[in-house]
């Protein structure tokens, strides 16, 4: 009975607090009077809805060849530590088999999608004679191009690291690369990304909500890197329950079409929709029980992208609120490891923590739905410190 009414409230909290950010974010929407304006969300909401066609379009053409070439994962037997896994393998051992690489669904269709409004879409506006179509170019060099690079250069690491993994091959214990060697490839996409916005672009300031811009100097570029592989990792971390980290990648993609839209980032807004839309496909499919999965071409991919959109628009610390179910997933890993390794004991039964849910009997959907439900209420306070706090 208890839980039963602690669940009422939160669904209550829930709903009050949606009510209220689409009140608050049709105000803003309610502003737009200039026909600029309505043209570039026109934009926007055009863009997302091509990149979700064009991916569901995609997704027949990607699984047939997944299963064709039977590019299925394997259950793993053994944690990141080397030990044995009592639980996840267990639970999950009807899914081998299952394809994964399906991230590269999203990706691609971005690629397709932009480079096809920078160099097709003038020519087809030209041919039908109206302006419209050519607006919708978004491969814009200061706001696109290097989340367009972040995600490309990742989801193709990624797609080499599920290859490996699901033909067995490489050094690491069934296959796929060590953590170590995906770190420093990470690591040197984040350290890159760092050096161009603090040498090329002159950034060096942290925004902190309704306080205001403080210059941090050279400690830009490992906050930089942190954000990045924070987003990467914990991404890749989550990405283990049929839609979970869908799902929440598209509630946090959603959330900054929305904070740089409001920060007249146009492009950077329609990229960020063009993901969500691609990210809405993908979980059509994916949803439980999922037809494949994302792998890590997807998860790191994203998660990196994500990553460098929050600096882009220097909502780092916004990103954190947006996306707080990832900050619990990497802190349960990291708790876990530590116990284990110092204390020779387990904090939870088995981690991520979305793992030990399952383990204590939560039902895979259920997991996702509250997990999902969670992300909702964290995107809809991110976006709204974020709207106010942006001074």
């Amino acid at each position: 009975m208890a839980t039963a009414r602690v669940e009422k409230y939160i669904l209550f909290v829930f709903f009050r607090l949606l009510t209220l950010a689409s009140i608050y974010i049709l105000m803003h929407i309610a502003q737009i009077q200039t026909i600029p304006e309505i043209v570039n969300v026109l934009k926007v909401l055009t863009t997302g809805a091509l990149a979700f066609l064009l991916a569901f379009l995609i997704t027949p053409f990607w699984t047939h060849i997944l299963y064709k070439y039977k590019f299925g994962i394997k259950i793993k037997s053994r944690s990141v530590d080397g030990q044995k896994l009592t639980y996840i393998n267990k639970l999950h051992a009807k899914k081998s088999g299952t394809p994964t690489m399906g991230g590269a669904i999203i990706w691609f269709s971005i690629l397709i999608l932009v480079f096809a409004s920078h160099y097709i879409f003038p020519a087809v506006a030209e041919w039908f004679n109206t302006d419209f179509i050519a607006r919708l170019d978004f491969l814009s060099r200061s706001q696109v191009w290097l989340p367009l690079f972040v995600l490309t250069a990742s989801g193709i690491l990624g797609l080499f690291d599920d290859v490996m993994s699901v033909r067995g091959w490489g050094k690491n214990k069934g296959g796929g690369m060590r953590f170590a060697m995906r770190f420093w490839w990470l690591l040197a996409i984040a350290a890159l990304g760092s050096w161009w916005f603090f040498y090329k672009l002159g950034w060096d300031q942290l925004h902190i909500p309704a306080v205001g811009d403080f210059s941090i100097g050279f400690w830009y570029i490992p906050l930089f890197i942190f954000v990045i592989l924070f987003t990467a990792i914990s991404s890749n971390e989550t990405d283990g329950l049929d839609g979970l980290n869908g799902g929440m990648l598209f509630m946090a993609f959603s959330s900054f079409t929305i904070i740089a839209f409001l920060q007249n980032k146009v492009d950077l807004a329609s990229f960020c929709a063009a993901v969500s839309g691609a990210l809405l496909a993908f979980l059509w499919f994916n949803i439980y029980p999922a037809r494949f999965f994302m792998g890590d071409t997807g998860a790191m991919s994203l998660g990196a992208t994500l990553g460098i959109i929050a600096m882009l628009t220097n909502s780092a610390l916004v990103l954190f609120i947006i996306v707080f179910v990832y900050v619990m997933e990497s802190s349960s890993v990291a708790i876990q490891l530590f116990s284990k390794r110092f204390f020779k004991r387990k904090v939870f039964l088995a981690a991520p923590l979305h793992h030990h849910f399952e383990a204590i009997g939560w039902p895979e959907p259920k997991i996702t739905m509250r997990a999902w439900i969670f992300t909702i209420i964290t995107s809809i306070i991110g976006v709204i410190i974020g709207i106010l706090g942006m001074g």
